[in-house]
């Protein structure tokens, strides 16, 4: 596992001059390239070459910064679209509060991480959103995504109920405003009055609608599919099961081929089953691993706050103190990488999908990040052959600097 910045691999610039990495397995759109070599100058990628060059490099062999990681694997950086905090830390505090918890999951290789919130008063929200899209301005976020609170009281999983409220299309507006072109993406049940419209606004405005939280049954989900929502908010949580008579949202959002369904990989979320039910049915295409981590991430048991809610942590699983119910994870996404690998037995290529380019095409920013590739952010993690993490690089610069021992 990746340690914390602070301990090892701290923050470094981006280096004037290339560096090359060569010999490791290279995962690329197009497959794995067995002994890859990458250049990277300044903040981008510039080279992915089968074959080393014979010789040094053109230019002063000084100049040029190579890195043997041979019997490793570079995939790219990992894009978490659904995030509560991490690190002892929570996206509802302080900017120092967010930048702690943003530092965490980039040193398990989430280098592009978009902030979720948690139902609250809308005030507290609006001011959560002016602060988040601050940070996201300045480069630290990819954006904001609002959990909460349009979601249904008969799925609230982790959410007050006291604090829920339809999803009247004004009030969605106003968190949008409220994010300054940074809402990423909303949840929404959208069985609610004002539901369908909501979508219809938020689709409109480039936002992403997420069905999740939802008492909705399959025709009414059908509906919201096709007024724009895209996404299925952790996929078979906080939503009616699979029924064979009543299939309920689960069906809709899996046999859509618009729709990206968001797994939680983390073996208490969802049955390994399950997540191959999902996997199969959605195809590699269609599948966004998140973590929907909360404070404890990074940290380990004890008792935590997600928004007003108590959460106690133990063995790594993340329950309301009064209900029980699972109230976000633990998870970070080297962790899902490495289990979707080792346990689930998923194809690397279709692993790094998962957690780097489809997310990264649902944000719209697959032309700069979510795979390996000349023109592209240098952002890559270096696994190896157990899949942890012993390096994380982030517009050309060390996160967490290689560790070959």
């Amino acid at each position: 596992m990746a340690t914390p910045p602070g301990t090892r691999g701290t923050a470094q610039s981006a280096t004037s001059h290339p560096q090359v990495l060569t010999g490791a397995k290279v995962v690329l759109p197009t497959g794995t390239l067995p002994d890859g070599r990458i250049t990277v100058t300044g903040t981008k990628i510039t080279a992915i070459t089968a074959e080393p060059p014979h010789g040094a490099p053109h230019g002063a062999a000084d100049m040029i910064d190579v890195i043997d990681v041979s019997g490793h694997w570079l995939v790219p950086g990992f894009v978490d679209l659904h995030n509560h905090g991490g690190g002892g830390a929570s996206f509802a505090g302080s900017a120092q509060d967010v930048l702690t918890a943003v530092r965490t999951h980039r040193a398990h290789g989430t280098t592009t991480l978009v902030a979720s919130t948690v139902t609250d008063d809308m005030d507290v929200l609006v001011r959560q959103a002016g602060l988040l899209s601050e940070l996201a301005e300045q480069g630290d976020l990819a954006g904001i995504h609002f959990e909460g609170p349009f979601i249904s009281p008969c799925r609230k999983g982790a959410h007050s109920e006291a604090l829920l409220r339809d999803p009247d299309p004004a009030e969605v507006r106003k968190l949008v405003d409220a994010a300054r072109g940074q809402a990423r993406m909303v949840t929404l049940a959208t069985e609610l009055p004002g539901g369908l419209d909501s979508v219809r606004l938020l689709a409109e405005h480039g936002v992403i609608a997420a069905v999740g939280h939802t008492d909705a049954t399959y025709e009414q989900t059908v509906q919201a599919i096709e007024a724009g929502a895209t996404v299925a908010t952790h996929l078979f949580n906080a939503m009616p099961p699979l029924g064979h008579r009543a299939p309920g949202p689960i069906a809709a959002l899996l046999e859509d081929e618009r729709v990206t369904v968001e797994l939680v990989n983390d073996g208490a979320h969802l049955h390994p089953a399950a997540l191959a039910l999902a996997f199969r049915h959605a195809g590699p295409g269609r599948v966004a691993f998140i973590t929907d981590a909360m404070d404890a991430a990074g940290i380990g048991d004890g008792r935590y706050l997600l928004g007003p809610l108590e959460v106690e942590v133990s063995e790594g699983v993340a329950r309301l103190v009064e209900g029980g119910s699972i109230a976000g994870s633990t998870l970070t996404q080297d962790r899902a990488f490495q289990r979707a690998v080792t346990i689930d037995r998923l194809p690397v290529e279709d692993v790094v999908a998962a957690l780097s380019a489809n997310p990264a095409r649902l944000l719209g920013l697959a032309d700069r990040v979510g795979s390996l590739e000349p023109g592209k952010d240098a952002d890559l993690v270096l696994l190896d052959d157990a899949f942890e993490v012993r390096g994380v690089m982030r517009k050309g610069a060390w996160v967490v600097a290689p560790d070959l021992a």
